[in-house]
């Protein structure tokens, strides 16, 4: 069953709204003349109407003689979320990505933004001219921060409350699908990052049409979705039209979703199961593949699993685990998450499995924690040194580029970019921004602007900070976290940008022709832990990346594959160093790696 306002022809509107409690329900247009139209119940609580409307009519629904409610399933809300709702033309948008086939998940390199601080604007339509120097860059996905509908002018996205509908200050539909009309011509694929565990609590109406949530659980930002209750067919089906909805009508390739772990269902055909069912369906009609890849914080392989097998089908899967190794090995955790992590073991683990924590005794969880899985590359996952999570939910909103100096930096992108996983950069990371990127809301009532400030300070606790939190209701918060993209001219900022595209280049050049399963990596650990290398082998092609992951210099005999090889990046080239690493390298040769370095070798032939 269709949710919302679809069209059908000769300007008739199909309106489709689940009320399963309401004994009446009319709907309300707007335009051009105030009307009320009775709608009929159908079965499973769906009601119905059909009317002849222009393109952009504005329209509500009307509970029992109540107050007029905007639709659930809203296209568009452009009076924003306690407006009416406004009927979208999808059909005539005149797309121009008819050759696009879209990319694999071994060809994905993401690039993760938020459209209200990526630009001055902070709308869609300002992140087109930009899309040449990311794709110059060697990033093939762009990921999107949720941009559906939510309260005021400023947030992060998650606390939406019309997941149908594009956000008006970013610029609507259109602005949406112009974007990612320009990524595909471009040949850029587009992510868009969904909520699927909770709503917002500023305009939320949904429980006033029906049983959308459970009692039974209790997410950390507020009431759980019901995927497994009473009445929770219609409820699944809105979200499961809501995923093809963006793949539809707006052409985008992936849907990111949201904190998996906050998903609650006990049901013996789970929701995410079946919602991948639904995708994969929909890709063999289209011809074309679209991606689900899931947030999880919980390392369980069965996220990836194949529905036939009992898993839940997620074709990829968000891992923390490199992240936290990382940055616990080179910064220092401030508690919380980082108790785990902090050895090169984990680092080392990581780079070769994926999930670190998989089964063993967790000292921050108290508890076993994550899924023994075989030792295999983790071409299904994806990893970062950034994104805004672990950027925003510091109390500082501290970049890296910020909270270490640049050889760390450096060493740190090398990691993420040469890893075996689907790698991902957070807005400006490639050019060494450090602007900082806090969490930030524009709620128009004053209880729950304290609640959101208590609720940041409470979660802050953990990591000892000392310092002033940054008011998450004031606008100034919200321009701080801008870009400040024009830093890439500057030297010291190019160097940091050309650092990155020389890494991309090397992965794009042995990703390069050979199908997915004729590329191995092979992880290897030396020097106590302080060596960590990758042997990259693509048919005939050999990499040989080479990472020193300790604060100290170290003298060190080469441990790698025989044959001759030759240097292709030196994270330390430039800098004032006793002694380079050699051009040509071998088994066997003395070299001095610096601190926190990075180095890649190419098998000469």
């Amino acid at each position: 069953m269709k949710v919302g306002a679809h069209f059908l022809q000769n300007q008739t509107c199909a309106f489709t709204v689940w009320a399963p409690q309401a004994k009446h329900v009319r709907l309300q247009l707007y335009s051009p003349a105030r009307k009320l139209i009775p709608m009929i119940k159908t079965e499973n609580g769906y009601w119905q109407a059909t009317a002849k409307v222009a393109g952009k009519t504005l329209y509500a629904y009307v509970l029992d003689n109540k107050k007029p409610l905007p639709d659930p399933a809203s296209h568009y809300q452009p009076r924003g979320v306690h407006g009416p709702s406004q009927t979208v033309r999808h059909d005539v948008f005149p797309w121009k990505d008819q050759r696009w086939k879209g990319i694999g998940l071994s060809q994905m390199v993401v690039y993760e933004l938020h459209v209200g601080t990526f630009t001055p604007q902070g709308t869609l339509a300002a992140i087109i001219p930009r899309l040449p120097a990311i794709k110059a860059l060697g990033v093939t996905v762009l990921e999107i921060m949720p941009v559906a509908a939510f309260p005021g002018a400023r947030n992060w996205g998650y606390d939406g409350v019309y997941p149908y509908a594009v956000q008006h200050t970013y610029g609507g539909p259109e602005g949406l699908k112009k974007l990612v009309n320009a990524c595909h011509q471009l040949g850029l694929a587009v992510m868009l990052d969904v909520v699927y565990n909770h709503l917002g609590p500023e305009g939320n109406h949904f429980h006033e049409f029906g049983p959308y949530f459970s009692d039974r659980y209790q997410t950390p930002w507020g009431r759980a979705i019901n995927f497994d209750d009473a009445h929770s067919d219609e409820v699944r089906n809105f979200f499961i039209q809501n995923a093809l909805h963006w793949y539809e009508n707006y052409h985008v390739d992936a849907l990111r979703l949201d904190a998996i772990q906050a998903i609650f269902d006990q049901s013996a055909y789970p929701f995410l199961a079946e919602l991948s069912d639904q995708v994969r369906a929909f890709s063999r009609k289209q011809g074309r593949r679209h991606w689900l890849i899931a947030e999880s914080d919980l390392n369980d392989t069965r996220v990836l699993q194949p529905v036939a097998q009992g898993g839940l089908g997620m074709d990829a899967c968000w891992c923390d685990d490199l992240h936290h190794s990382l940055h616990a090995l080179s910064i220092g955790g401030r508690g919380d998450y980082y108790t785990d992590f902090g050895s090169p073991n984990m680092l080392y683990k990581s780079l070769r499995d994926g999930f670190a924590c998989a089964g063993q005794y967790s000292t921050f969880r108290k508890r076993r924690y994550g899924t023994p899985r075989p030792r295999k590359p983790g071409r299904n996952l994806v990893v970062y040194a950034q994104n805004h999570d672990q950027t925003g939910n510091r109390p500082d909103g501290g970049r890296l580029a910020k909270l270490a100096d640049a050889a760390v930096a450096r060493w740190a992108a090398g990691l993420v970019l040469l890893s075996p996983f689907i790698p991902l950069l957070f807005m400006g990371e490639e050019y060494g921004e450090q602007a900082p990127f806090y969490f930030f809301v524009d709620h128009s009532d004053p209880k729950l602007i304290a609640a959101v400030r208590k609720g940041r300070q409470r979660g802050f606790k953990a990591f000892a900070w000392q310092g002033k939190m940054a008011d998450p209701a004031s606008r100034q918060t919200f321009i701080r976290s801008r870009l400040h993209w024009e830093k890439r001219r500057q030297p010291k900022h190019r160097r940091v940008l050309d650092f990155y595209r020389r890494l991309l280049k090397l992965r794009a050049s042995m990703l390069a022709g050979p199908a997915p399963e004729h590329i191995g990596i092979k992880v290897r650990q030396h020097a106590a832990g302080r060596v960590i290398t990758l042997h990259w082998q693509a048919l005939s092609k050999q990499m040989f990346c080479l990472f020193h992951c300790h604060a100290k210099m170290l003298s060190w005999k080469a441990v790698m594959p025989g044959g001759r090889w030759k240097k292709m990046l030196d994270s330390s080239a430039g800098e004032q160093v006793r002694q380079e690493l050699p051009r040509q390298l071998s088994a066997g040769t003395p070299i001095i790696l610096q601190r926190w370095h990075t180095a890649v070798y190419i098998k000469e032939r």
